[in-house]
């Protein structure tokens, strides 16, 4: 049952795998088995990720790349392609969040988040998609979205629009690449302490979070790791494209 999780042989791209949700995920990966280039801005925090990974056994390599540049991801594509000859999964983990208003937020704002969350993974996509085709390689595209993306929140407007927009994108390119063997999936997570949330997390707000979460807590990014795993093995997830997982504590399936 073991082999269905096995990622030996396998290169995985972490996008945005320096941030706390993404390098739990990444270091999942390795822990399977697969190779993994870790990817962000901060170069520093990258290898911080990579040395944890290696100190475990795993393989891994840090990388620069900032998502909003298209030159930016052609230029650590090919850097990737000649550590590794070419990958298999592709984790797209960066984000950017803020509290601003409604009716203060200006459009600068909207399109730094935006060239982020959203269009940095249109062409995060284009670029390692088509070279996944390219090489006739099969393998799986795994965005990470937000329970924000369904169920609108408070005080995050320009971030929880940016991942409903994510949650059309994955759908629409599961069903663009499943012909060419790749999957596309997306991890909704629930609450987990992060970079993007921390500065909303007052007590008031937790409060509330707690009272719409069943299971009464945050996640832990570790709690990421299966879901991601699952979705990343072409054995354990073959027939499974175009779904959005949750990994939420209940929160999605909480009314009154």
């Amino acid at each position: 049952m073991t082999n269905l999780f096995d990622l030996t042989g396998k290169t995985a791209v972490a996008i945005g795998g320096n941030s706390v949700l993404g390098s739990a995920i990444a270091s999942g990966f390795a822990e399977h088995g697969a190779k993994v280039a870790i990817v962000g801005r901060n170069l520093t925090k990258a290898q911080e990720v990579v040395d944890s990974i290696q100190s475990s056994g795993g393989e891994a390599k840090a990388f620069q790349a900032d998502v909003s540049s298209r030159d930016s991801l052609l230029q650590v594509a090919a850097e990737i392609e000649a550590w590794s000859g070419g990958w298999d999964i592709v984790l797209n983990a960066p984000g950017k969040n803020s509290s601003t208003p409604f009716f203060e937020l200006g459009m600068d704002e909207w399109d730094d988040i935006m060239d982020v969350n959203l269009k940095g993974i249109v062409v995060t996509c284009q670029i390692f998609a088509k070279r996944m085709i390219e090489q006739k390689r099969k393998g799986s595209i795994i965005n990470i979205s937000s329970v924000s993306s369904t169920t609108p929140l408070s005080r995050v407007f320009t971030y929880s629009v940016s991942k409903a927009g994510l949650n059309s994108v994955t759908q629409f390119l599961a069903r663009e690449f499943a012909p060419e063997g790749i999957r596309v999936n997306a991890i909704i997570p629930g609450f987990f302490p992060a970079e993007q949330n921390q500065k909303i997390l007052s007590p008031d707000r937790i409060e509330s979070i707690m009272k719409h979460t069943p299971m009464n807590r945050f996640g832990t990014p570790e709690e990421l790791k299966g879901a991601a795993v699952l979705l990343a093995s072409d054995q354990a997830s073959s027939f499974i494209t175009g779904s959005l997982l949750r990994v939420d504590g209940g929160f999605g399936s909480m009314t009154i």
